[in-house]
Formats: structure tokens, sequence, C-alpha cells
């Protein structure tokens, strides 16, 4: 056995189960070595795609996976994957082969890389420490909530190791063992060992006031709403409980969505994908809690969500949210579901925000759908607020829906409906377009019950095209969805207006039905709502082949998101 082969074993023994990457010389051997350990590979065609389909992996999944990486060029291919699965704080390993010559064609600070985007960057050193050095990146990515850069230079890689001689014959699992691990805080969730809450924090918050002082605030409020972050999925019950008891409305971030869906009081997202009803109540909010959610200038869209007078409230894990972006009037440092229990059992009940009203009109005009508009489609394109209703209606419930950015994201974002919040898989923190055909591999690999669906503009498409061989190689029955402009669409609506010349932002146009028939993949084209019955069409058969919806859209002004965030610009 090599060094090599004794990382990938390590790993598995950790209980790492998926593996995403492209393999190189400077990985061969540490890859075999997890597959042979009974780790499942994705051979990916990217390695930006590789790290991106990792980061939705966890999301959706809750453990932790690798992405295996060539030195030099493999890891600077992944770097806006791994941006953005560290700027989330999404605990993943990323094995990357190293050259230490610093004559090598291969050779880069590999340190400097992965402190650039907030990732942590370790190393096997020797072969007398390379298990315990396996086990310290596992603990680190798992109780830390980080991204962690394993870096593998070469010739330890090829150094012989000899278990009797390291006293690890039997390499121990990590104390996180294969179990799932569990969303604690946004922006800085935790993933606890086991599943198991923190409970020493959540000890630590109750022999504090803050809970008493959180009581009181919610048994002052009379018009409580409260916002669920990434770091709430776990604790529903928790917060529908107290939220039922104060009478609060209930709310999430974009990463959040779907976490309320069937309770009569959701509001659905806040900031900038709210419903004008949605932004009505939350401004209207006398008391704003974030519940494991930073409550950043998205989620409070740029801070105009919250009425001057209203008092806020964070609770997180993570007490290094509350210096960011908008300022609580109180931190509560604790789990959420643990939290949200102690606080239940302080508060008396209270009608709150909740009337006969309110509920109907939640009921009547709290989702996208329900607000009326002009349907634009002319000419050959189709409105894609048309586009993505009709879609709704035909795809099964049973979804995860997995945007990519750009000017078009609002439509599938708040237009197909999810079943909750492990059907919304938005890597969205670095504001990367490309990522969204990777994001929905990895979701899909995560949960094979579900639909996927990528969302994506042209843009973005194009640049994830390589992988469009990966959905076709993995028999993933994906719908792909192509809202087509032609056109950087966020620049040309950003400075479009102001006279500025487009030439750089518009393309002339590309079949991205041939593109895809040419990967093995069906198709249809959409320029019209009849087109839709290609796509019922598809889902009436066999799904043998995914499927890649082409639509034409229309592209005389931007979303209304885009318009509303162009505004703080």
């Amino acid at each position: 056995m090599i060094v090599a082969e004794a990382v990938g074993r390590a790993l598995a023994a950790c209980g790492v189960e998926t593996a995403f990457g492209v393999v190189g010389s400077g990985n061969f051997h540490v890859t075999n070595a997890l597959v042979a350990h009974g780790v499942r590979y994705i051979a990916a065609r990217h390695e930006g795609g590789a790290a991106t389909m990792a980061d939705a992996y966890s999301r959706m999944s809750g453990r932790v996976p690798v992405v295996s990486v060539h030195q030099g060029p493999g890891l600077t291919n992944a770097m806006t994957g791994i941006a953005e699965a560290a700027k989330s704080r999404t605990p993943l390993i990323v094995l990357a082969g190293e050259a230490t010559d610093v004559h090598s064609n291969f050779h880069v600070d590999q340190d400097a890389l992965a402190t650039a985007v907030g990732a942590v960057p370790m190393r096997v050193t020797s072969a007398g420490t390379a298990t315990a050095q396996v086990a310290e990146a596992f603990r680190v990515a798992v109780e830390e909530r980080r991204t962690v850069l394993l870096n593998l230079p070469l010739p330890v890689q090829a150094a012989p190791f000899d278990p009797a001689s390291t006293g690890d014959a039997e390499p121990a699992a990590s104390a996180a063992g294969g179990a799932p691990v569990a969303d604690r805080a946004e922006g800085g969730e935790a993933f606890a060992k086991g599943g198991e809450a923190f409970e020493d924090l959540a000890r630590l918050a109750e022999e504090g006031e803050a809970f008493e002082d959180l009581a009181r605030l919610l048994g002052a409020a009379r018009r409580p709403v409260f916002i669920a972050g990434r770091g709430a999925r776990h604790a529903r019950g928790e917060l529908e409980e107290l939220a039922g008891r104060v009478g609060a409305l209930l709310a999430t971030s974009a990463v959040a969505r779907g976490l309320f869906r069937g309770n009569p009081w959701d509001l659905d997202v806040s900031g900038g994908f709210a419903t004008p009803l949605a932004t009505e109540l939350i401004r209207g909010a006398d008391l704003v809690v974030g519940w494991g959610c930073a409550l950043n200038m998205w989620t409070t869209g740029h801070g105009g969500l919250i009425s001057p007078g209203a008092k806020v409230v964070k609770v997180d894990l993570d007490p290094g949210v509350f210096k960011a972006y908008t300022s609580p009037d109180l931190g509560v440092v604790g789990d959420v579901a643990a939290v949200a229990r102690s606080v239940t059992a302080r508060v008396a009940g209270a009608g709150g925000y909740r009337s006969p009203e309110i509920g109907r009109r939640i009921q009547a005009e709290g989702r996208w759908r329900d607000v009326p508009y002009d349907d634009e489609s002319a000419g050959g394109r189709i409105d894609p607020r048309t586009l993505t209703i009709g879609l709704d209606d035909l795809l099964p419930h049973e979804r995860i829906v997995s945007p990519d950015s750009g000017n078009f994201m609002g439509y599938p974002s708040m237009l197909m409906d999810v079943p909750d919040e492990f059907g919304f898989c938005f890597t969205q923190a670095f504001q990367s377009i490309g990522l969204g055909l990777a994001t929905a591999i990895g979701a899909a690999v995560a949960r094979p019950d579900r639909l996927p669906v990528a969302a994506l503009g042209d843009g973005g498409a194009l640049m994830g095209l390589a992988d469009l061989e990966t959905v076709v190689r993995l028999g993933l029955p994906m719908v792909i969805v192509v809202y087509d402009d032609e056109a950087y669409g966020a620049e040309v609506h950003h400075f479009g207006p102001h006279g500025h010349p487009l030439g750089t932002v518009t393309f002339p146009p590309a079949d991205f039905a041939a593109i895809a028939r040419g990967h093995g993949l069906d198709a249809v084209t959409v320029t019209e709502q009849a087109d839709l019955a290609g796509v019922a069409a598809w889902l009436n058969g066999s799904r043998e082949r995914p499927l890649l919806v082409h639509a034409k859209v229309t592209r005389d002004h931007g979303s209304w998101w885009l318009e509303n965030a162009f505004k703080s610009h």
C-alpha cells in the first residue's frame, strides 16, 4: 500500500460515500482507492462542475462528499465551484494532488488559492501521519462547517504505507461516522456529528438571559415574522409550534425555500424573490426573527423589508453572523430547534400577526402564480412566466429545482413550486453563472427519488455544456430548461437603458435542441405555449433519455427581481 491508497481508505472509513472529480495522474491512485473501499465515484467532464456537484450533493443529502482533482490546473479549474461551496459553508473535502517542485509546470501555491476563496488548506505530510491528517480534515469539514482543501504532495502520495508501523492496521472511523450530518446554521450552518444537535451550545444559551429576552420580545410583538434559513431546515416542527403560539407569519431565505410548504401562514421567500404580499407583510412586522439565517442583503431586500421601527433577532450557532449584514437588537447563540423549544415553554399564547383576513390574503395572493400579469409572448418568443407556469403544471411535484444565475432565474425559482426544503438547490452565494447544470447533477445523485430540473440561461448553459454528457452517462431522468434570450440578460437590462453599446453581451442564435440531441438527449424547442406539448409527450413516455427544453424567451425588459436589485446599485 502507498500513501495515496491509505488516504482513500481512510476517507471511506470516515464515512465518505460519494466522490466527484476529474482524474489525472496526480489523483489517479487516491481516486481508485476511494472506489476500492466502496465510495461511489461520479466522473465529471470539468473540475468546476465536479466541485459544484459535490456542493449540491452535500446540501441535499446532508453527507460530506469528496472532490478529487489533479494538481495545478485541476485545482484552478475547480476554483469557482470551491468558492461557492466555501462561501456557503458547505462541508466537503477537496483532494488535490500537489506538485511541490517549484520548477514543475503544475506548481502553484495551492494553499493561497484555497485561502483566497475562503476554503481551509490542509496537507498530508508523511506516511506516518497520513491517516490522522485525513481524520482531522474530515473533522474540520464536519464540525467547523468548512470546505477543506486536502493537498496530497506527489512524493508523499507515492511513499510506502505500512499500517503496522504507523499503528493504523484498522483506521478508526471518524466520530461523524457514515450517518447524515444535519444543517444547523446558514452562512455558517453546522453539520452535527451523527445528526445530533450541538447540545453544549444549546445549554450555553439556556443558561443565559437570551432566551428570556427573546420570549419577552415575542410576547410583546403584535406583528412578528419568522425568517428561516438553511440552518433551520431541521427545525420546521419547533418553529411552527412557536410561531403558532405567538401568531408569527413564516418566511424563508431563498436557500431554505419550501421549508414551510403547506402551512397556511407561509409567505414563501423573503427578499428579492418575495411576492408583493410577502413584501407588504414583512415590511409591516414589528419583530423579525432570523432563525439560522444571516438576514443578508438579498433576504432583506437590501434592508428595505425591515421597517425602521422593527426589532430584529438572530438565532444562530455562529455568533459571527450577528455582526454581518442586518444588525440585530438581540443575538441568541444556539441550535435553532433547541432555542425554539425552550422559548415556546416561556411564552404565553397571543394572536400576533395572524387573522382571518391575513389568512385569506395568503391563500389568494401568497404565490407568484397568484399575481396577474400580461402575457407578452409574441414574435416567436414565449413569456418566461407563461413558460414556467406551464412547466410547473406539467412536471411531477416530487422535484428538485436547481436554477443557474442570471436575469431569468427568478422565474423558475418562484413560479416552479417545490414540495419541501429539499426541493430547491440554490448555489448562488458567489453569484456565478454556469453552475446550474452541475448543481442539478449533484442534487440528483443525492435524491434519486425526485425529478431533477435544471433551469439555465443560454450563457450559463454554454458554460456548463461539457456535463451534458455526464447527465446522459449517469442515466439521469433530468429536465433541462434553457431560458434563451441570446444575451447576458442581466448586463443588457442593466446597461442598455443608459444607452451603452451591447455588442459584447449579445449573441447570434444557438440551436440548443440540436446541441442536446448531439449529446444524446431528447429535446424540444418552445416558442409558444402550445409547444409544451412536447414536454408532456416526454413525461408520458419512457423517459429513457433526459430532456432539454430550448425556450426562446421574450427579452424586452428585465425580470422584476433584477429591476429591484438594480435600485441598490
